[in-house]
């Protein structure tokens, strides 16, 4: 497997152009808009950040989901930065589906531990029509626990998305990744058309959309404010945002980049709340990485929403532990 390199030369950093009104209202954003907030001093897009938070949501509550892998391995994919790639010596053995039982029982925990959400992920290209009657009851019965419902199965046909639909689905993930311009290099098995083909594909189910993607592959600023762009400009912008910060995996293409400052990382969180201010912006992967003065100027930066748990998928995540003493230092609240 070969990915293409990256042989385009960096660019400066963005600038403010002269009359830019951060203010104004706007039915898409230009790339020069999105270039500006990036260029804005660090406090002041912190500031402007938290101003349109508090204007959509409460202050100081975090949504909280947890994610389970149900299938773990395998996949068809060449993703760079994941160990779940067949493609990659990673360690990593491919297994079967797990039993309903493990999964009730996640839930269940998870519901105990204070998650308003459940999301069931598998390491497929896309899911085979024969799995579907099993998704289906997954989804019901997790549904039937009190909780949300979101999966990330891979691509979707039209009757997939459908079924998934009616058996009470509330969220489908299916992530981006990174800027248009930058997809060849962490991808070749799938088009960046491939991904928005299934993204209209959920939006037509009627289901809500779960659409993000990872910083720290090695990417140019350029390619931060490409991806955010591109999300902003769905229409309708995705319900839920995780921005993920890359977890390296030795043996994976991606496993030797260097990591993304802490404060880019923040000012990535903040222009994705500024431009899309109804979206729950999740800090999702890489967390156990970061400082809790990292965790705590992304909530100020308008993050409301992460995933709980000790794994995530098939990396680390804080403990439940941990989670609880920074938000009681911060007096945030989950819902």
């Amino acid at each position: 497997m070969t990915l293409l390199i990256d042989k385009r030369p960096s660019k400066p950093a963005p600038t403010i152009p002269e009359n830019y009104d951060p203010h104004a209202s706007r039915e898409a954003w230009t790339r020069e808009d999105a270039e500006a907030l990036f260029a804005l001093p660090f406090m002041d897009v912190i500031l402007r950040a938290q101003a349109v938070h508090r204007d959509g949501f409460t202050p100081n509550t975090v949504q909280m989901s947890q994610l389970l892998s149900i299938k773990t391995g395998g996949c068809a994919e060449d993703c760079g930065y994941c160990n779940q790639s067949a493609h990659f010596d990673t360690g990593l053995k491919a297994e079967k589906m797990i039993g309903m039982n493990v999964i009730l029982d996640a839930a269940a925990k998870a519901k105990a531990g204070g998650a308003s959400r459940f999301c069931m992920g598998a390491a497929w290209r896309a899911p085979k029509d024969r799995d579907m009657d099993a998704l289906c009851d997954m989804v019901g019965r997790v549904k039937a626990m009190g909780l949300e419902t979101c999966m990330t199965l891979g691509m979707l046909s039209d009757n997939q998305a459908e079924r998934l639909a009616a058996s009470g689905l509330d969220y489908y993930n299916h992530n981006i990744d990174t800027a248009p311009e930058d997809y060849g290099r962490v991808i070749s098995t799938r088009t960046f058309e491939d991904r928005l083909h299934t993204l209209n594909t959920v939006r037509k189910s009627g289901m809500k959309v779960c659409c993000g993607g990872i910083v720290g592959m090695g990417e140019q600023a350029e390619d931060r404010i490409g991806l955010l762009l591109t999300l902003a400009n769905l229409d309708p912008a995705p319900e839920s945002v995780p921005i993920n910060a890359l977890v390296p995996v030795p043996g994976t293409p991606l496993g030797d980049s260097e990591p993304l400052h802490p404060f880019d990382f923040v000012r990535t969180i903040a222009v994705a709340r500024i431009m899309m201010p109804k979206s729950y912006v999740r800090l999702s992967a890489g967390r156990e990485q970061m400082s809790d003065e990292t965790q705590a100027l992304c909530f100020m930066a308008g993050a409301n929403s992460i995933f709980v748990g000790d794994t995530l998928l098939t990396t680390d995540n804080p403990s439940e532990t941990d989670d609880a003493k920074l938000f009681e230092r911060l007096g945030i609240s989950g819902e």
